[in-house]
Formats: structure tokens, C-alpha cells, sequence
């Protein structure tokens, strides 16, 4: 593949002025491409000019925020980048959110302006009157319509360095309290650069099918605009679409979450379609299960990377699956220059082979959660000589050769009768019946055990076995403190967009409807 002329040794530049630099060389190279509509890089360049000029003639300036509430778009892409080159902050937040919970975060962020689609400007009618402006980014609403809001002309140029703002996340943003992660300018253009051993460049097409809110989604979808490639954009994926759609635009990079790779390979007509001009496929952001990693190897062309790491930075890794495969049961090898260990209950650092939470050092950290001086006390971990490092909330452990396997997030592992128990211990095992397609296991309350644990699944479409069937022959295969002490067969595991399973609504379900067990 042809790469992009910026070396890893380039100095800071930024998104915006690489898109113009792209505008400049290839003008008429598509950049965006949404179903039938197409953007060139000479028409996203003068659209972001107009975004910048429509924010700085409403009066925003460098360092105020905007916030972003849709699905994909050739418009949120648009309007993002544009906000970056006027300095403004953006903070994407997730269409799934409750109503409070978004105006929680629209308050959080100091959004002046909230841009959003029709369902979510439904979802907040009730509380329109309490929240800034709100622009419709899909025109549906005619007198406030992004098309309309924009204005043509030229703005005024903002010096960009690396310490300022480029974006806001919030975590558990469906669940428990949001925390907003900021993240800056200086650690966005290092993911930029970190893409370009990938293969991304000017010839690269990366078929995008996770959420623009997402970090996972903005891992990949800097460095293709940065690096001059094609971004196709999928509103809602849709593992049908997603095929048809790489096989048309011959697209050789793609992020996808584990369970978007799982619907995939479960197509019976997947080997029917021509993926030969994929160069490399990512993963990251839930549990990548060892045998899925094999069956992506063995059908789907290209090499396929996952990254473990944490929006918040610290340390990351990187498993190179089609290198390693003896290692597919791991998360990876830490990236260079990224500082991991594990620590114990009192916050003493334990030795390679020990199981303990893991914490990172890295140069893209997050400066702190927003607002919010004592969360970012508690994500934060300092060894003997002073140095920062982010607790993951994982429990993990490194083997010999640097390789990260993790058990689980330290608030699932489950405690019971003074043991131990981790569920992706459990999962793993549960996972190998033949009649069951999704498997998770939770802890719950017990009077006799203080947790035990509880499974749920999901059947495939040919089986009809029955949930007491399926419990015996797991309980007859692990050890008597790893029994389930029930399971529960369900037509789908509640996810989130990215595919992560929303392990806190099932312990609250079962809590619900079934109280502490004996």
C-alpha cells in the first residue's frame, strides 16, 4: 500500500491542517462516502471553513464546546472536524442515553451549542427548554437546520497546540454517573501517527460501522481522514450491509467490536463474499474470545490486530493475532513506550505470573475527568518513585513473554464463600456446549455464598435444548465452587453500542425478579 509522506519523527500538525494539506495534493479524492452521497477533499475542506466561520460568527471561540448527539454521518464527521479547526471543544455523546443522563452531560461539557438527529430531539422534547440550542443535523427540523446554520465564509485562523482540548468522552453514559475524559490535541495527533505501520494512507478505504461517540471509532477514523484515505461511513451496522459494502468499495481496514466479528462469521453466506483487498482489521473495547480470533485468521484475509487500553490512556496493548497465534488468548504485548503492571488490593506492585489489577503508564493519558477532581484521584495509581499510572479496573496477568491475559474488570469478579471466582473463567467453559450462540455470567446476591454466580445465554436458531440440560453439563465439568447456580436461557444479552455486555442491568434484572438467593 502506499503510505502517507508524514514520518512518526513529523512534528505536531493537526487533523484540520492535514485534511487541507489532502485538499491541496488529491483535491478531488473522495474523503467521505455515506450510501449514495460523497464528499471530496476539496469539498470537505470548504465545509469545514464554514463550520469553523458558523461557530466563531455565533460567537464560540477557541476552548468552548459544542456537543454532538446522532447516529453516523457525512454531517456529524463534517461538523466534528469542522469544530476542531475553529478550537472548539466537542463532546459526542451516546443517542442511548437517557434524556437525564444527556442532560447531565450537555451541562458537564459546557456545551454551547448541542447538534442532534430526530430521534434524539424527540427523546429530549420534554427538556428542550432546559438545554442550549439545539440544531438539527440531519435537517429534520427545517427552521433549525444544519444546512441552514451554515454560513459561508472564512474563519479566523486558530493557533492550535498540543495541550489544548479536542475532545470530551463520557464513560457510562447509560449507567452510573458520566465522567467526561478529556483528551487533547497532542494525544489525538499521536493516533494519527501510530496508523501509519497499519497500512492507512491515501490508498486505504476504512469501512466504519461503530458509533463516532466512541474512542474505538475515533482510533481509526483519524488517521484514515489524517492520512488521505476513504472513509464509508454505516449509519447502523448490519452485518449484511457491512459485507456488501466492503466488497463494493474494496475496503482494507475496518474497526469492528467482538460481537460485530461474531455476527459475521455466523453468516452462512460469508465465505461467498470477495474480502481479498482487506490490509488489516482492528478490534478493541470487549472481550475477543480465542476461538473467534482463529476463525477470523483462518476466512478473512488481512492481519488482525486487537488493542486493549482504556479511553481514559495509560498503558495499552497490542496483540498482532496473525503474528501470534499461539497468543490468541491474550490481549497483547504493551505498546512501545507504554509503561503496565499489576497491582494488588493494598496497591503493591506484584511480579510476572501474579494475578492483580492492571494499571498504565502512557503518553496519552487523559488530563482528568471533567470536573470531577476526586474520580480522577481514584483512577490514578503512583509507584514508589512518583510516576502516574490508570487503574484499568482490570484483573489481569502477564505471562513470561510480556503477553496480558486478562480474567475480568475487578467490580465482576465474583466472591463467593471467600473464593475467587472470575466469569470469564466460566464463559469460556460455558461457551463450548454446541447448542449456545452468547453466553455471559454474573454474580448475584446470596445468603449462604455472600455472591454466586448465575448464567445467562442465548440458544442458537437450530437448538431447542433446555436450560436445566445445559446447567448439568456445565456443573459437571468445573469444580464445585465454579457451579452456576442457575441458568438462564434469554433471547439476547443486553449490549451496548459497542458491544460491550451490560453485565449491571442483568444483576439488577435478576435482582428484581428474584431477590438474594439462598
Amino acid at each position: 500500500m502506499t503510505h502517507s509522506p508524514l514520518t512518526l519523527d513529523s512534528p505536531f500538525s493537526t487533523l484540520s491542517a492535514l485534511v487541507s494539506a489532502n485538499a491541496s495534493s488529491r483535491p478531488e479524492h473522495p474523503a467521505l462516502i455515506e450510501d449514495e452521497q460523497r464528499l471530496s477533499y476539496r469539498e470537505l475542506d470548504q465545509l469545514l471553513d464554514q463550520v469553523a466561520f458558523s461557530l466563531q460568527q455565533d460567537g464560540l471561540a477557541a476552548g468552548d464546546s459544542i456537543a454532538i448527539c446522532a447516529s453516523n454521518s457525512i454531517n456529524y464527521a463534517v461538523l466534528f472536524l469542522g469544530a476542531l479547526r475553529a478550537g472548539v471543544v466537542v463532546a459526542p455523546l451516546a443517542p442511548s442515553s437517557t434524556a437525564e443522563s444527556l442532560q447531565t452531560m450537555i451541562r458537564d461539557s459546557a456545551a454551547r451549542l448541542v447538534f442532534v438527529d430526530a430521534p434524539v430531539q424527540q427523546a429530549l422534547a420534554a427538556i428542550e427548554a432546559q438545554l442550549p440550542a439545539l440544531l438539527s443535523l440531519d435537517d429534520s427540523n427545517r427552521t433549525r437546520g444544519f444546512s441552514q446554520w451554515l454560513r459561508q465564509g472564512k474563519p479566523t485562523p486558530v493557533e492550535i497546540t498540543p495541550a489544548m482540548h479536542f475532545n470530551i468522552i463520557y464513560s457510562s453514559g447509560t449507567t452510573g454517573e458520566p465522567k467526561g475524559i478529556v483528551q487533547s490535541h497532542g494525544m489525538r495527533w499521536a493516533h494519527i501517527v501510530r496508523g501509519i505501520p497499519f497500512g492507512y494512507g491515501p490508498d486505504c478505504v476504512t469501512l466504519m460501522s461503530t458509533p463516532l461517540y466512541s474512542n474505538t471509532t475515533l482510533v481509526s477514523f483519524l488517521p484514515t481522514l489524517g492520512l488521505g484515505g476513504t472513509l464509508v461511513l454505516m449509519a447502523k451496522f448490519d452485518a449484511a450491509r457491512y459485507l456488501q459494502l466492503a466488497q463494493q468499495h474494496r475496503a482494507t481496514h475496518s474497526m469492528l467490536v467482538p460481537v460485530q466479528y461474531q455476527r459475521l462469521m455466523n453468516r452462512a453466506d460469508f465465505d461467498s463474499y470477495d474480502l481479498s483487498s482487506f490490509h488489516m482489521k482492528f478490534s478493541t473495547s470487549a472481550p475477543f474470545h480465542a476461538e473467534l480470533k482463529a476463525d477470523i485468521l483462518k476466512r478473512w484475509p488481512g492481519g488482525l490486530v486487537e488493542f486493549y487500553g482504556m479511553t481514559e490512556g495509560g498503558g495499552s496493548c497490542m496483540l498482532m493475532a496473525h503474528l501470534h497465534p499461539e497468543k490468541l488468548a491474550s490481549v497483547g504485548q504493551p505498546l512501545d513506550g507504554h509503561d503496565m503492571r499489576v497491582i494488588d488490593e493494598d496497591g503493591n506492585e506484584l511480579p510476572y505470573g501474579e494475578i492483580g489489577e492492571v494499571v498504565g503508564h502512557s503518553p496519552a493519558m487523559m488530563e482528568g475527568y471533567l470536573n470531577k477532581p476526586e474520580k480522577t484521584a481514584e483512577a490514578e495509581w503512583y509507584d514508589k518513585s512518583g510516576k502516574r499510572f490508570i487503574r484499568t479496573g482490570d484483573v489481569g496477568r502477564f505471562d513470561a513473554d510480556g503477553f496480558l491475559t486478562l480474567m475480568d474488570r475487578r467490580k465482576d469478579m465474583i466472591i463467593s464463600g471467600g473464593f475467587n471466582i472470575y466469569p470469564s473463567d466460566l464463559e469460556a467453559e460455558l461457551r463450548q456446549h454446541p447448542a449456545l450462540a452468547d453466553v455471559t455470567v454474573v454474580g448475584v446476591p446470596s445468603t449462604s455464598w455472600g455472591e454466586t454466580p448465575v448464567g445467562y445465554a442465548v440458544l442458537r436458531p437450530e437448538s431447542n435444548a433446555g436450560a436445566e440440560e445445559i446447567l448439568a453439563w456445565f456443573n459437571q465439568r468445573v469444580g464445585k465452587t465454579q457451579r452456576l447456580n442457575r441458568l438462564i436461557l434469554t433471547d439476547e444479552l443486553p449490549r451496548s453500542a459497542i458491544g460491550k455486555v451490560l453485565k449491571r442491568e442483568l444483576r439488577d434484572q435478576f435482582f428484581a425478579e428474584h431477590g438474594v438467593l439462598e
